[in-house]
């Protein structure tokens, strides 16, 4: 813990986000667990790492394997000026935004999965579950939730850091404590993005290291590519469709959840 506090006060320029660190052996959930202290008072900024999670929690009510060896952390943010309820997923770009451009300054070339994977050589090397508290359509709070590989088994389509590290020139990544330090620096500079620079900008950056920009994907048969995002979350999509006189291509919405891009490798 003394190493972690000191490798964030190193390395901060700024204070966003006050953390403030509470460390498990084994919980259910770091979202849960966060939640709980949040229902006991606990405020913006509080941190919950785990060793092992029991039943970490994915997208979509998917379960998140969480091993020995993985960095499994959540952080609470509350929020003063309004966020609608609709655009919850600006929060999960802006952690992965944030925590790929952490790594990438190091060295690790991360790329973004639409919606909410950070990928490595193609194969997934983290996820983010976003929860929310919503008031009368604004969201009030928010529990980000962040798993990466670091030294634990993988399935054939995720990577470790410490495997892709051993196979570099150089190891930019010396410890958990380390990555543990990128990753909430990720976060606030995320955060940070969204609340003070505004969508606009966060979206820019999001898809400078989003992979999946076009993709080729198939709805209903139809062929078409992967043009960008929209603020709330969904993929925009130019489908490829013929009249007797030329080509069209419209546009369409597709929600995360919906269609799954698979992996490939990054040209990040």
């Amino acid at each position: 813990m003394q190493n972690l506090e000191a490798a964030l006060k190193a390395a901060r320029k700024y204070t966003y986000l006050p953390f403030s660190l509470h460390f498990f052996e084994r919980v259910s959930s770091t979202n849960q667990t966060l939640w709980n202290l949040l229902n006991q008072g606990a405020i913006s900024g509080t941190v919950v790492i785990a060793t092992v999670q029991s039943a970490g929690r994915g997208q979509w009510g998917r379960q998140w394997i969480s091993p020995v060896g993985g960095l499994y952390i959540s952080v609470a943010i509350s929020f003063d000026h309004k966020i609608e309820a609709t655009d919850s997923y600006q929060l999960t770009f802006a952690t992965a935004w944030g925590i790929a451009s952490q790594l990438r300054q190091c060295g690790v070339d991360v790329g973004i999965k639409w919606p909410n994977d950070l990928v490595l050589n193609g194969r997934k090397l983290g996820g983010i579950l976003t929860e929310t508290k919503v008031n009368k359509g604004q969201i009030t709070q928010a529990v980000i939730g962040v798993g990466i590989n670091w030294t634990n088994p993988v399935p054939e389509t995720g990577i470790n850091l410490e495997s892709w590290q051993a196979s570099q020139d150089f190891r930019p990544i010396t410890c958990l404590e380390m990555l543990t330090s990128k990753v909430l620096l990720g976060i606030e500079s995320g955060m940070e993005c969204l609340c003070q620079e505004g969508v606009k900008v966060l979206l820019s950056r999001y898809l400078d290291l989003l992979i999946n920009m076009g993709d080729r994907v198939y709805v209903n048969n139809i062929s078409g590519k992967v043009v960008g995002v929209t603020p709330q979350g969904n993929l925009r999509v130019d489908l490829e469709t013929y009249n007797t006189k030329e080509l069209i291509t419209p546009e369409i919405y597709i929600e995360p959840g919906t269609i799954s891009l698979g992996y490939h490798k990054s040209s990040v």
